[in-house]
């Protein structure tokens, strides 16, 4: 199956919540955990334990992970595969974006059969020219994997850029447009998904032809509940996926009441989509 069309059995299954695994420092604190590998490994796998068995899509996030070095690799490792066996899909938010060789190679680490960091998709970031994520974006299709592609985004910082005229266009809309073209011959939902903040508010983007996921940030923590997705995305609620983070990973370290979070949220969310 392809990953557009495994993503939505998951999500008839599971809900649409994708929650994020994000070891931040400052969460490593609220837990009294250590800010080191260990204290990495107990979040990441509690994590997993409370999450990875009742969500439809896991999002670690690889920064954190990778500013712990080789070990925090390592753990990443385990995060992916454990999150798999317990039957939750994998979106390693990575948000790569070169040219070449450079992206192929970003390509085999992420989204090869057999690669130690294989995920079901990734982020990345289209921002070297669309046609620079081909290499990731073929192998994904090869391998029956995913990506979610930046689009709009809601850090201020990105507005200057992705809703800059280009061609008559918005750049968010012409990211939305190539990915659309990317889906087009899918033959159920597609594998090319969007990443588009869920506070950016009025966007003006037409997603009537994207055929494809649309991951949504900004659940909870930075201020966006079930009313912002209705403003954001209107008729395109039904292929959104809104990812939380810190609004459930405060409820830890106790794995029940981090996998009470998860389901009430989920169920928040699923009310609205």
């Amino acid at each position: 199956m392809s990953f557009g069309s495994r993503l939505a059995a998951a999500v008839a299954a599971r809900g649409p919540l994708c929650a994020g695994i994000d070891p931040h420092p400052g969460l490593l604190d609220a837990w009294g955990l250590p800010r080191d590998a260990s204290g990495l490994e107990r979040f990441a796998l509690t994590c997993v334990e409370a999450l990875a068995g009742r969500v439809a899509l896991v999002k670690p996030q690889s920064a954190f992970f990778e500013a712990h070095g080789s070990r925090g690799v390592a753990v990443l490792e385990r995060v992916v595969a454990e999150s798999r066996a317990a039957g939750a899909l994998v979106l390693l938010d990575v948000k790569r974006g070169d040219i070449g060789s450079t992206m192929a190679a970003y390509a085999e680490a992420y989204l090869a059969d057999g690669a130690p960091l294989a995920a079901d998709a990734v982020t990345l970031s289209p921002y070297l020219g669309f046609g620079s994520l081909d290499p990731a974006l073929d192998l994904a299709e090869r391998t029956g994997r995913g990506a979610f592609v930046l689009a709009l985004t809601s850090n201020p910082e990105g507005a200057s850029v992705q809703r800059a005229a280009a061609g008559g266009r918005s750049v968010a809309q012409a990211v939305v447009d190539a990915a659309a073209a990317r889906n087009a011959t899918a033959g159920g939902p597609g594998s090319v998904g969007l990443v588009i903040g869920a506070t950016v508010g009025e966007h003006g983007l037409d997603l009537s032809a994207l055929n494809g996921p649309i991951l949504a940030p900004g659940i909870g923590a930075q201020g966006a509940g079930p009313a912002q997705l209705r403003a954001v995305f209107g008729a395109n609620l039904p292929h959104v996926l809104p990812a939380s983070s810190r609004d459930v990973l405060r409820h830890g370290p106790d794995v029940a009441a981090l996998a009470a979070a998860a389901e009430r949220v989920n169920a928040e969310l699923s009310a609205a989509v």
